[in-house]
């Protein structure tokens, strides 16, 4: 007797996709039919949260399912170490080749961290040291800075022209598992990194056409005076998005919302062609992204904070036959925790010595039992420009229904989520909720010290300095590197609505 088959594997990772902006998650607006068609075939998740408000550190401990702290990789010029096993090493140890189409926005020379192929790769050089890409007219406007606000509407940035090369790639890579006759078929586990919806806000005029005329304004208005953290005061002082033009501010979440419907349509494709080719059979999808998007909500943009808009992650997990469909699961969940847990899906070793938790005995039934905690952490000396040179050690922690934002040399904010779904009523200064505040400050700080990580930082940074020095004057070729071109990026409508 032949040995089972085992569990093919599809995750769809995406870049910056606020959780609330699918149609499956409430927006009424939203075309999202692809990523709604996906919910309905399997479970929902409506609490689960990235393990850093920024890409690099989110997407490494994605990978090994390790806090940002636990491996020294807090920024986006972080290196993640070679030796630490990510789930793809773990995979590959269990006797798949995993594959990565796209995106994963790995810095230095280990471009693979347990990949065995990968196609496309990054837009961006591995090296910090080196001329970043041209963004053309769209220049400054992925970061965030002011420009965003101001180049923003019809128009295209080149990363979705590079999604658009790794949705043809995953196509073809399906097409090619699918000629090889079943019984002599691997298994497969391939990973499609988009890049989509991350800023620029620049998508097709039809999309600007559309979101414009019916999107209603934020829900949250920005907090005033002594109501408004003085941290986040600050961001969005240091930022230059305290005043933003209202149309301005409407054409770019149109964008924005156009670049959900756009990427919606490149996932459709490729779960059509799963379908197609009918190796949706025993394929575990998974969907989820590496953070979210304010955009525009309390008057704030991007990421970089902890209130849900930008700590929150979409994730859809559909294994029909295995997974329940058309349900959502409330557990409170992380990306680290993703990672153990399409390992054990699979059949792998969940990775030793690591923070994350399997959650799939949780959803087969196996073992409700489930600790709703999640951590989030932000983290950075002042030496980026994205930081607004300002150096911060940041952690959030939700547990249950509450959720704690503490900030180094900052007051912290305390929130029931239950009574407080929009996070506007701090508690943090409440006696009834002292012995809430008490408890979720020892959990925060049980094995996080915010000022050894700022030393950490420091020594760290200066290995950086010398590494940036080094690649500035060898000019080391940059491997999976997709060739981004400035003139790639096209903006039809500036601000004004001219052409």
């Amino acid at each position: 007797m032949s040995a089972p088959e085992k569990p093919n594997l599809l995750f769809i990772f995406s870049d910056q996709h606020a959780q609330r902006v699918a149609g499956c998650y409430g927006d009424a607006q939203v075309k999202t039919p692809a990523i709604d068609n996906l919910a309905r075939s399997g479970i929902k998740f409506d609490n689960a949260y990235c393990p850093s408000p920024i890409c690099v550190p989110s997407r490494m401990s994605m990978l090994t399912s390790r806090h940002p702290f636990r491996q020294q990789c807090w920024t986006n010029d972080d290196y993640l170490a070679s030796d630490i096993p990510t789930w793809l090493h773990a995979l590959g140890a269990a006797g798949y080749r995993p594959e990565l189409i796209g995106r994963m926005h790995v810095m230095g020379p280990d471009q693979m961290h347990g990949y065995a192929t990968r196609e496309v790769g990054d837009h961006s050089p591995n090296w910090a040291g080196v001329p970043r890409h041209d963004m053309g007219v769209l220049n400054k406007s992925n970061d965030p800075n002011p420009e965003s606000l101001i180049a923003c509407g019809a128009g295209q940035s080149a990363y979705e022209v590079k999604d658009r090369d790794v949705i043809e790639a995953a196509l073809a890579a399906l097409d090619r598992i699918a000629v090889v006759p079943e019984g002599d078929r691997e298994s497969f586990c391939m990973s499609v990194g988009l890049m989509l919806p991350h800023a620029p806000y620049a998508a097709a005029q039809k999309w600007i056409d559309h979101y414009l005329d019916i999107l209603p304004d934020p829900d949250i208005a920005p907090a005033t005076g002594s109501d408004e953290h003085p941290w986040i005061r600050w961001w969005r002082e240091n930022r230059g998005i305290t005043d933003t033009d209202p149309a301005q501010s409407r054409l770019a979440r149109a964008a924005y919302w156009g670049l959900v419907s756009t990427m919606d349509e490149m996932i459709g494709r490729i779960l059509t062609r799963l379908s197609e080719t009918g190796l949706d059979r025993n394929t575990l999808i998974v969907y989820a992204s590496d953070h979210g998007d304010h955009v525009g909500e309390r008057g704030l943009w991007w990421k970089h904070t902890f209130f849900d808009e930008s700590a929150k992650v979409p994730l859809i997990m559909s294994m029909p036959g295995v997974l329940a469909e058309n349900s959502t699961c409330e557990r409170v969940v992380s990306l680290i925790d993703l990672a153990q847990t399409m390992i054990e899906a699979l059949g792998g070793t969940v990775l030793p010595h690591a923070d994350g938790r399997s959650f799939w005995p949780v959803l087969t039934g196996a073992d409700t039992a489930w600790e709703d905690v999640a951590f989030s952490e932000y983290c950075t000396d002042a030496v980026p420009p994205w930081t607004g040179g300002q150096a911060v050690q940041q952690r959030m922690v939700r547990y249950g229904a509450w959720k704690l934002h503490v900030y180094n040399n900052y007051p912290p904010l305390l929130f029931n989520l239950g009574d407080d779904p929009h996070e506007q009523r701090n508690l943090a200064g409440d006696p009834v909720h002292a012995a809430t505040l008490n408890r979720l400050l020892a959990e925060i700080y049980r094995d996080w010290d915010p000022d050894d990580i700022a030393r950490q930082m420091k020594i760290r940074r200066d290995r950086k300095d010398i590494l940036a020095a080094w690649a500035k004057n060898v000019e080391p070729a940059s491997t999976y590197q997709w060739p981004l071109e400035a003139d790639m990026n096209r903006l039809d409508e500036i601000a004004g609505g001219g052409a």
